[in-house]
């Protein structure tokens, strides 16, 4: 099938359609009504999935009750905000947080956490190690851990995880086989690397490291012990994208020559701005272990909690946000490090203290693909931008809904356009995980729904938690001795990308990626 012509016998020429009811001079206006008619049933048959070989059926794996293979036995290093959602994912929750999805469930009926969760597949694991610098923190992991029946208070179990004041105690543990790393990210690479030497297998969080120079210390490391590495980056299991990598791998949209990627968020919280626990104090926190990857600072509550609005622990929107939608892209069309990144922004709301902006931009060049990759972020709007892939013959926006629209000035779809099977203005195709319908436009309804799950995909049209199916592979590869899909190459990828753009911002300059030489200049 050549790339300019899309089944020519299924679309017919509005001009030729039109010049052949104008020779019938009785029945002119007559004809045309026949053809009005024929161009209604045409575009209630026309199929331009299947004109594309595009096959969006459901995925053929199904939920397991659980996973096979080998128990293995994990600690986790950081139990803040994120390292909760990850004990969560892999099934272990704190029994408060049950009763209070139970008391959701009685009162709202579409209040379907606690169903989703008892769904989940067991991952044949115990968390049988827990680290974190915060006394309070260290204990909510224990209750966690303990809770293997994922039941509420009225049936808690007997703590049976034990607590390590230090992560280098745990690694030195025969008993842990692989170890998951949320901590703020200036700990990341010393943690990981540490463990990679001690013969555990790691899931860390993003950004993957701290500086230019803990990606390419860390990815040595990782490639000389050969332990399995997962970067924690759950999109790579949203269903959506893996269709939108179909599209892309079927040239729907053409050309490719513009990507905008972006993030608005519009509350203290998505500003990092996160509560400071009243438990918190210099007895119950251990500040010197903290800070010791980084310049001294004084016992601060606000560095702690809110760690990541500071250089010394964070990487700012460009190692927080912006890794989210690079790799998301990446997975998706394989963009690799960029040629050169320039950047900008600045604190221009959250006048807190912070140093890392709460506006920033960064544009990355890919001269070797011929396409621009641009990102933006301001954390005091909320209005949704998306994802935009923009070719010559089509663009296409890319959340958990992916929507395909033509461009009217498309040579692809020119005869489709002309003969009005096609419209500029409608999305030629829509795909709403959970369905297995990819050409109707579903009601507003639906969009609104599949818009916002973010934290889910779907699987046999079932709702899964996406960090769940990560940390699934990253044990399944673990068990199986397989590759992860977000692996020390990707990280590495996304690592260099994102400290393009952030030595860019702070350097106030145009920066390069030497590929022969690996290195930033």
């Amino acid at each position: 099938m050549k790339k300019d012509t899309i089944t020519n016998s299924k679309a017919i020429n509005r001009r030729e359609a039109l010049k052949g009811v104008a020779t019938l001079p009785i029945l002119g206006v007559f004809g045309y009504g026949i053809y009005k008619k024929w161009k209604i049933e045409r575009l209630s048959k026309y199929n331009i999935s299947k004109d594309l070989g595009l096959n969006f059926q459901n995925d053929a794996s199904v939920v397991a009750s659980k996973s096979k293979g080998k128990k293995l036995r994990l600690g986790i290093i950081g139990y803040g905000i994120r390292g909760a959602q990850l004990l969560r994912a892999a099934g272990f929750v704190r029994p408060e947080i049950i009763d209070e999805w139970k008391a959701g469930a009685s009162k709202n009926g579409n209040d379907k956490r606690y169903a989703d969760y008892l769904a989940q597949e067991d991952l044949n694991i115990d968390i049988i190690g827990v680290c974190d610098l915060f006394d309070h923190n260290a204990n909510e992991a224990l209750k966690a851990a303990a809770n293997i029946h994922r039941k509420g208070t009225d049936e808690q179990s007997q703590l049976t995880a034990k607590r390590y004041r230090r992560y280098t105690e745990m690694l030195e543990s025969p008993e842990i086989d692989a170890v998951i790393i949320a901590t703020p990210d200036h700990w990341h690479t010393k943690i990981a690397i540490d463990a990679a030497k001690a013969g555990k297998h790691v899931y860390v969080e993003k950004g993957l490291t701290r500086t230019i120079e803990e990606a390419f210390e860390l990815r040595k490391v990782i490639k000389e012990t050969g332990i399995v590495m997962q970067l924690g980056h759950q999109g790579r299991q949203t269903d959506s994208f893996k269709r939108a990598k179909e599209i892309i791998d079927k040239d729907v949209l053409g050309k490719i020559t513009l990507i905008e990627v972006c993030t608005n968020r519009n509350d203290p919280n998505g500003a990092w701005v996160y509560p400071i626990h009243p438990d918190g104090n210099p007895q119950t926190i251990d500040w010197e272990q903290f800070i010791e990857p980084t310049a001294y600072h004084p016992f601060s509550l606000e560095r702690f909690f809110r760690w990541r609005c500071w250089w010394d622990y964070g990487t700012g929107l460009g190692g927080d946000l912006l890794t989210h939608e690079f790799d998301a892209i990446n997975q998706v069309m394989n963009l690799g490090i960029p040629h050169s990144a320039v950047a900008s922004g600045g604190i221009y709301y959250f006048k807190d203290g912070r140093e890392v902006p709460d506006v920033f931009q960064a544009v990355f060049e890919y001269p070797q693909k011929e396409l621009t990759l641009m990102y933006s972020a301001s954390l005091a709007n909320d209005r949704f931008r998306g994802k935009v892939i923009m070719g010559h013959d089509a663009t296409m926006e890319m959340e958990n809904t992916l929507t395909v629209f033509p461009d009217k000035r498309s040579t692809r779809y020119r005869n489709q356009l002309e003969a009005g099977i096609l419209s500029a203005d409608k999305p030629m195709i829509t795909y709403v995980p959970g369905q297995e319908n990819v050409d109707a436009v579903t009601s507003a309804t639906e969009q609104y729904f599949a818009s916002r799950g973010l934290l889910y995909t779907y699987v046999k049209g079932k709702r899964v938690d996406t960090t769940h199916l990560h940390i699934k592979e990253w044990l399944e590869c673990i068990r199986e001795g397989k590759t992860p899909s977000c692996d020390i190459d990707q990280g590495f990828q996304e690592a260099v990308t994102s400290h393009m753009a952030t030595i860019a911002y702070r350097e106030n300059r145009k920066v390069f990626w030497d590929e022969e030489n690996e290195c930033i200049i």
